[in-house]
């Protein structure tokens, strides 16, 4: 594929990044990047054919491979990120399956925390298993359960960090050192910090992986993932995953990703300040039992947030009422802020985790990780934040 972005350069700031970088721009020098929704390419002659199959990677063949739309998307992520290599697929669940799949074989051993998104879950505990991968969970939050299930050596260890939906933190630095001392890959799902929070590959990690539906779109349009690592782990084993089993991503939808990268500091660097004020609001509320946000003094990770991100995120969490019934007549109530199991969006979307993402956890599984009936989680938006708790405040009234 082509060089892009040659007016990159290594000293522009994130907002610059998103702005500039990746551009592959068409002999009719476009502003805006062009979607190019083609399945395959054309050749000049038979040799060319041959030559550009020899030569894997060197142009574009087929789009299920590699697609210029695409390669901007990768190319603007791999520089914010400070990635060696990043490869698109169709989803972000797609990009958590394809970075265990493409090296993960019978007799290896993976070990994850146990507070993750429902699909994560599932991948680990009903889908690696059949292939004969040996699944282990603990606390994340425990060092020492990390240490005692990385006896004997590992193949790969997996977080979330912030979890979904509890807003628990892993130590990073350490659980990429302890994997690395147990021969074992580190791959985190970085989505609710997104990449412009937290940075997991210079803590230690290897892989990185990202729902682009949520922050990266951040305006509810878009499916997508990413996968991120170095340029070894990328070429050798995920892109012949990648290549062969077809999780590929749109070219509009990646238009639609880049088009996303764009604004996504200013709207993660606004949702996070809204983001705390409504956590204090809740905090102080008489009706709210519990609230759960890393850029609260309450939260009992703080410090290790203020260690490893650059900001608390832009979910709050917190239980509500007595009961599902309650909880229920609370989420009812809201008039601004919508029920939905998306997040990262621009508008505010509120979800109930036991009955929606987490919904086919077994009751204990669910009360592991802290996720009660009466726990909401709260993707906090674009609006005025004000507005925003007096819709709450309202709600909360009539509970």
């Amino acid at each position: 594929m082509p060089l892009i972005s040659p007016e990159h350069s290594p000293n522009w700031r994130p907002r610059t990044v998103l702005t500039h970088s990746g551009q592959l721009r068409s002999q009719f020098e476009e502003t805006a990047e062009a979607i190019y929704m083609t399945s395959g390419y054309v050749y000049a002659t038979a040799e060319e054919a041959e030559e550009a199959f020899k030569s894997d990677g060197i142009r574009y063949v087929y789009s299920r491979y590699a697609n210029p739309t695409i390669t901007m998307f990768e190319e603007r992520l791999r520089l914010l990120e400070g990635a060696e290599a990043c490869r698109a697929t169709s989803s972000g669940m797609a990009a958590v399956f394809a970075a265990f799949a493409c090296f993960l074989r019978a007799g290896d051993k993976v070990v994850a925390s146990r507070a993750l998104f429902g699909s994560c879950l599932f991948i680990l505990q009903n889908i690696l298993p059949k292939y004969g991968v040996e699944t282990v969970l603990v606390d994340g939050r425990d060092l020492d359960q990390w240490r005692n299930a990385l006896k004997g050596g590992v193949t790969a260890t997996f977080c979330e960090s912030p979890s979904n939906p509890g807003l628990d933190l892993v130590d990073l630095k350490a659980v990429a050192d302890l994997t690395h001392a147990a021969g074992g890959l580190f791959i985190i799902d970085n989505v609710f910090a997104s990449p412009l929070l937290q940075k997991p590959l210079p803590l230690g990690a290897d892989v990185v992986v990202y729902s682009a539906t949520k922050h990266i779109d951040g305006q509810g349009r878009s499916l997508g993932g990413a996968v991120l690592g170095s340029k070894k782990f990328v070429s050798e084993q995920l892109v012949p995953f990648l290549r062969h089993t077809g999780p590929a991503l749109s070219p509009f939808n990646a238009w639609l990703l880049v088009k996303g990268l764009e604004t996504l500091e200013l709207r993660v660097t606004q949702q996070c300040d809204s983001a705390l004020k409504i956590a204090t609001f809740l905090e102080r509320h008489k009706r709210i039992a519990s609230v759960r946000y890393p850029g609260l003094k309450s939260h009992p990770q703080y410090e290790l947030a203020q260690r490893q991100m650059k900001g608390a995120g832009t979910i709050v969490v917190f239980e509500v009422g007595r009961d599902k019934a309650e909880t229920f007549r609370f989420l009812n109530a809201l008039k601004l802020a919508r029920i939905s199991n998306n997040l990262g969006d621009s508008k505010s979307l509120v979800t109930h985790p036991a009955t929606t993402t987490h919904q086919r956890l077994k009751p204990e599984e669910r009360q592991a990780v802290g996720i009660s009936e009466s726990l909401v989680r709260f993707s906090v938006g674009l609006e005025d934040p004000d507005d925003l708790i007096e819709d709450l405040d309202q709600a909360l009234a009539k509970i």
